[in-house]
């Protein structure tokens, strides 16, 4: 029987980084449904990642229709305009939870 172990390895450990930038990064957006959530993160992207084809963006609903996840694909240049958008999506008040 063979036996597979997948490590994963840092940046620190291998001296290379993680991401290779520029890259197609998809951030997943999760908040309260029906507070124009979808608007706002849209707005918060085009911003910090110029504009974005809509077949880019999907959404979905929970179960219960509480929540909503917007899921983005941008182009990522780097770690600092990802901290960017991370921290402008987590200041609106609407977004629970970014991924």
């Amino acid at each position: 029987m063979n036996k597979f172990t997948v490590t994963e390895s840092s940046e620190a450990e291998t001296g290379k980084p993680i991401l290779e930038f520029p890259c197609e990064y998809p951030i997943k957006v999760i908040g309260v449904a029906g507070q124009n959530l979808r608007q706002r993160v849209i707005e918060i992207m085009r911003a910090n990642a110029g504009d974005i084809d809509e077949s880019q963006i999907s959404e979905r609903e929970s179960s219960e229709g509480r929540f909503l996840s917007v899921t983005v694909v941008i182009t990522a240049t780097g770690k600092p305009q990802l901290d960017t958008i991370f921290a402008e999506l987590k200041a609106t008040g609407l977004v629970k939870m970014v991924l």
